[in-house]
């Protein structure tokens, strides 16, 4: 989305805006990989069947946490998109 009535400097910003966007949801997608793997790794070694529990809600809060990232990021681009149109 180009605008060229829009003055460099509220151009540049809007970038800058589009790319911490889109970092934040890469900060979500890592932390439900880390959760998912995590949660993966517990459940399946023998020698940490005590906290098999934890690697369950791991796993389920992984899903979650990578959905959550995503509406917003969703969200987020929605509003700024309607506000420079």
């Amino acid at each position: 989305m180009e605008k060229s009535n829009l003055p460099v400097n509220e151009s540049l910003a809007l970038e800058r805006t589009k790319l911490a966007i889109e970092r934040t949801f890469l900060a979500y997608f890592r932390t439900a990989v880390v959760f998912l793997s995590s949660g993966f790794a517990i459940y399946q070694i023998e020698s940490l069947s005590q906290i098999k529990e934890l690697g369950l809600v791991l796993m389920i809060i992984g899903p979650i946490v990578l959905i959550v990232g995503f509406v917003r990021f969703i969200v987020i681009r929605r509003r700024i998109l309607k506000k420079y149109k």
